[in-house]
């Protein structure tokens, strides 16, 4: 079914060769375009291979990294340990240190960038809109409101995560009703209607702060909407990661119907695809994702939005290799950027604000550049 769309540019809005008032002899020819679609699928495959390089280098660093350094040689022997017992020749200080802090704030990093980039680069192809974020349905807000209650009623982290992501779907949910409810233009009513959920559950995060306990609850709140990796656990990991796996796995076989998406409906219904049926199973998918993220992280704002660019920037529009470069890219980007709030200062800093602070620059970089086109 892939190779219903040979152009990633194409998917950009770009217009395929030829076309009214091109002469047929300066058209390309079938096998320039086979030669050219060759290069470009040879040409991707190496930013792939080179963003998976990166990602296995940058989570290599990451474990050695900390307040607590573990040399190179102690980081593979404990990692060694797990499959070939042999006599070790670190701490059991070091080894706790090692697995049930550093590696499962890591692991939650890559999973967390990931799902986000994945997210973010979906909801854009689908909504046919570049500015697009993964919180463009309410899931964030729902997310916030959710683990603002959970903190009231003193739940623990992990109910307080199992609230977040409940919230986070019951908002989403209650946008594609609307949605599904309302008539005209299907995907204005769609935003339309997230921007009243996120208005509606954010209003609910502020009153939950005004009546929290200023002496800890208060504190606890604020800390989850901007965002943080501190404290992740196995179960963290073990309550997000099927959510995310199957999410991931549905827009990683929709990837080329997204594609078609970007045409406009009726081009899609030319090429046998129900748009409709398509675009929701894409929200769908996304949003579950976004859901088990937030509630395992907190806010984090910017990935799902800046790190689609960057990819589009490197490998092209094609959803069929724009999807896993942005996974790498986000899984990358998220683990340097938690690296940075662990070392930069003795007190830790939200890892919400340091993306904020990287990605809204670039941003702006990036829509006033003069011949990019968002």
């Amino acid at each position: 079914m892939e190779s219903g769309i040979e152009e990633p540019e194409t998917a950009c809005g770009a217009q395929p060769a030829g076309g009214e008032g091109t002469s047929p002899r300066r058209a390309p020819g079938a096998k320039e375009a086979r030669i050219t679609s060759m290069r470009r699928a040879r040409r991707s495959n190496l930013v792939i291979a080179a963003l998976a390089v990166l990602l296995a280098a940058s989570f290599l660093i990451s474990l050695m990294l900390g307040r607590y350094p573990i040399n190179p040689v102690e980081a593979a022997g404990m990692l060694a340990h797990l499959v070939v017992p042999f006599d070790p020749f670190w701490t059991s200080q070091q080894e706790t240190l090692f697995f049930q802090v550093r590696l499962p704030r890591i692991a939650l990093a890559l999973l967390v960038g990931c799902s986000l980039a994945a997210a973010g680069a979906a909801y854009q192809g689908t909504f046919q809109n570049p500015l697009v974020s993964p919180d463009i349905l309410g899931a964030s807000q729902g997310a916030a409101f959710g683990a603002a209650v959970a903190i009231l009623l003193g739940c623990t982290s992990l109910l307080i995560s199992a609230s977040a992501f409940f919230f986070s779907i019951a908002a989403v949910s209650l946008v594609l009703l609307i949605g599904s409810r309302a008539r005209g233009n299907h995907l204005l009513i769609v935003v339309l209607a997230g921007v009243m959920a996120s208005s509606l559950f954010s209003a609910g995060v502020s009153y939950a702060k005004l009546v929290a306990d200023p002496s800890n609850e208060l504190a606890a709140i604020t800390y989850w909407l901007m965002g943080s990796l501190t404290g992740a656990k196995w179960s963290d990991m073990a309550l997000a990661a099927a959510p995310i796996a199957v999410g991931l796995a549905a827009l990683f076989a929709l990837r080329w119907r997204i594609n078609v998406l970007t045409m406009g409906d009726e081009e899609a219904y030319t090429m046998g695809v129900n748009a409709r049926r398509v675009r929701l199973l894409v929200i769908l998918a996304a949003t579950l994702v976004t859901a088990a993220s937030v509630s395992v992280s907190g806010m984090i704002g910017w990935v799902g939005l800046v790190i689609p660019h960057f990819s589009r920037m490197v490998i092209g529009c094609d959803y069929r290799r724009l999807l896993p470069a942005s996974m790498l890219m986000g899984a990358a980007f998220l683990l340097v950027v938690d690296d940075l709030a662990r070392l930069m200062t003795t007190s830790e800093i939200p890892i919400g604000i340091l993306t904020a602070f990287v990605g809204a620059p670039f941003f702006l970089y990036l829509i006033t550049r003069r011949k990019q086109q968002l």
